[in-house]
């Protein structure tokens, strides 16, 4: 597709699906567990995936895929979906979900020291003035201390902080090994492969924990099943073929920082939705953070 700034254009929509699917996911957690939410959605994204590429490409898996590919989005799917999210989720338990998502910021700077080192990938001085504006613009706004980060002790702080780096360092590696594996390959196909991983990978754990009494109590909440397949469609189906869209036609830092505006986009509908109240700092970090997304569709 020669279409010019497709890859930001599509981190910008990504970001945009995952208020979507942050929101739903959000909500159904509440009712019926992480966990159960973790493995439903993915299940639910093959199943999307499937039907998609049915009627694109004549397949429900991409068998047409190279080994290469099917090697690389695998480890990615291991890294991204397994790996990033489990830990991330333990963040939020342990110190919440602003720090969480501050510490989720450095996931672009990772994934651009990581596509420098591995990939040859280098970014223009503007692109780098606008993905430190961005970053410090999204700090803004989830820098703030919340009533659900508790008062855990020092060493719950640390654990908890370790984990949400754990899960940015694997959401990185993930779009680094999804760009390597992917190429020029579509990225719907892709993602089914990294989804067939994640699905592995749940069930495993899910079996491992006994956990599968609580998936079948959230298989029977109807309205939570709306908000998790809400979710799973704008999430591991639209959402996550759209990253992979972006770190194809774009540097994997420059991707990685639109798509990490999440925290900033979500304040409208928090607003408008859950009637929740917004001071001065988010406001100033959305002004920020929207000034440098600017600066990278200059770049």
């Amino acid at each position: 597709m020669n279409i010019p700034f497709l890859g930001e254009i599509a981190a910008l929509l990504t970001a945009c699906c995952w208020v979507i699917s942050s929101l739903s996911f959000q909500t159904a957690g509440r009712k019926v567990g992480s966990l159960p939410v973790n493995i439903i959605r993915i299940v639910l994204g093959f199943i999307f995936l499937a039907g998609y590429l049915t009627l694109v490409r004549g397949a429900p898996i991409p068998l047409d895929a190279t080994p290469h590919a099917w090697f690389w989005l695998s480890l990615s799917g291991v890294a991204g979906f397994l790996f990033g999210d489990l830990l991330l989720f333990k963040a939020f338990v342990v110190v919440g979900a602003r720090t969480s998502m501050l510490v989720m910021s450095s996931v672009p700077v990772q994934a651009a020291v990581i596509g420098y080192l591995l990939m040859d990938e280098t970014l223009s001085p503007l692109g780098l003035t606008g993905m430190a504006v961005t970053i410090a613009g999204i700090a803004l706004v989830v820098l703030k201390k919340d009533s659900d980060e508790g008062d855990g002790s020092p060493r719950d702080r640390k654990r908890g902080i370790l984990y949400a780096f754990g899960g940015a360092f694997g959401q990185a590696v993930g779009l680094i090994l999804s760009k390597y594996g992917m190429g020029d390959f579509d990225p719907f196909a892709a993602t089914q492969i990294r989804v067939i991983t994640g699905v592995i990978g749940f069930v495993a754990l899910v079996s491992y924990l006994g956990a599968w009494g609580r998936v079948m109590t959230a298989l029977r909440d109807i309205r939570s099943m709306g908000f998790i397949a809400n979710g799973a469609f704008f999430g591991p189906f639209i959402g996550v073929s759209l990253s992979l869209l972006a770190v194809q036609h774009a540097p994997t830092g420059i991707a990685a920082t639109i798509m990490s505006t999440t925290p900033v986009l979500i304040i409208a509908p928090a607003v408008l939705i859950f009637k929740e109240r917004v001071g001065l700092r988010e406001i100033l970090g959305a002004l920020i953070a929207v000034g440098g997304v600017a600066l990278l569709f200059l770049r």
